[in-house]
């Protein structure tokens, strides 16, 4: 073979050689760049303490999911918040049905007496003339707040004959838990010791417990002047000044001492300033002198004495 031809053929296999190598190796370096994209290990982060390195640890599943990472977590946790929330709900609740009185409950073991207390009673008729004659069958008083302070079924020691159950809201059944009437003038006369009270007409409820109250420490809302004009000066009915004064419906049914009580406490507190006006002038206030010792009112008459001297 002749050597020119040789060489001119060898110079085509070189240049076509390097023309097939080029691409294979730019796929060569693109698919290694992709492998070192992909085979990247990143080394753990170091923090000098001292002289020593400590890497940091890289947060667990459980970690990232207290964090809120995990969905089904959220979802507990936001059940368990919602019980504590409901469970709070329910306490409120129950403590507020501990504040709401009870029917026939006696002293109330949570509220307050205070200075003012408002009583109602309620009666029924006995013996031969139940119209005229009324026996004490129940007793509720509240405090300023109109908070129940005490109720009360009464055990009347008449024979009952007419209960008067449409207008005193009183039945037979409840005389089975109903309290004795010395227990229930007891408990009442303790209550009103020592403090104001407010009531409609309140002459009746304490002649109907056989009990006595200082007049200066009374407030009845039936003689009040201002109360009294609505009824042409006489005395008007609770039902009637609760409608007028305080736009409440009361006694539509039968009768409850305690809203009854309420709504005569309310009646005073609405004009308590023109009750005391009215109040001072029958009552006016009590000064009290103290008096002086003897001992002392003689030792300053000695000193008062000149000494007289001796010739």
């Amino acid at each position: 073979m002749d050597a020119k031809n040789l060489s001119s053929n060898w110079k085509k296999l070189q240049e076509t050689l390097k023309k097939e190598s080029v691409p294979s190796a730019s796929k060569k370096r693109k698919t290694s760049d992709r492998e070192d994209e992909n085979a990247v290990v990143k080394k753990p982060r170091t923090h000098t303490l001292g002289n020593k390195k400590k890497p940091i640890k890289k947060r667990t599943m459980s970690e990232g999911t207290q964090n809120g990472g995990d969905k089904s977590t959220q979802a507990s946790t936001v059940k368990t918040i919602s019980r504590k929330s409901s469970t709070a709900t329910l306490s409120e609740k129950t403590r507020t049905e501990s504040r709401i009185a009870k029917v026939n409950e006696g002293r109330s073991p949570t509220a307050e007496i205070g200075k003012y207390v408002a009583m109602d009673c309620e009666m029924v008729g006995v013996g031969p003339n139940p119209d005229d004659d009324s026996a004490l069958a129940r007793v509720s008083i509240v405090n300023f707040n109109g908070e129940q302070v005490y109720d009360s079924y009464v055990r009347p020691k008449e024979m009952v004959t007419d209960w008067r159950t449409h207008v005193s809201g009183i039945a037979p059944k409840h005389m089975v838990d109903a309290r004795s009437f010395e227990l229930v003038q007891k408990e009442v006369a303790e209550i009103l010791d020592g403090r104001i009270l407010v009531g409609h007409a309140v002459s009746n409820d304490l002649d109907a417990l056989l009990l006595s109250h200082h007049k200066r420490d009374i407030r009845d809302t039936s003689k009040h002047p201002a109360y009294r004009k609505i009824a042409g000066g006489g005395s008007p009915r609770l039902k009637m000044l609760a409608s007028e004064f305080l736009g409440l419906e009361i006694q539509d049914g039968a009768h409850s001492s305690v809203e009854d009580a309420k709504a005569t406490m309310l009646l005073y507190r609405r004009d308590k300033d023109g009750f005391e006006r009215e109040h001072l002038k029958k009552w006016p206030v009590r000064v009290v002198v103290e008096k002086k010792d003897q001992g002392d009112e003689q030792k300053k008459k000695k000193k008062k004495k000149k000494k007289t001297r001796k010739r």
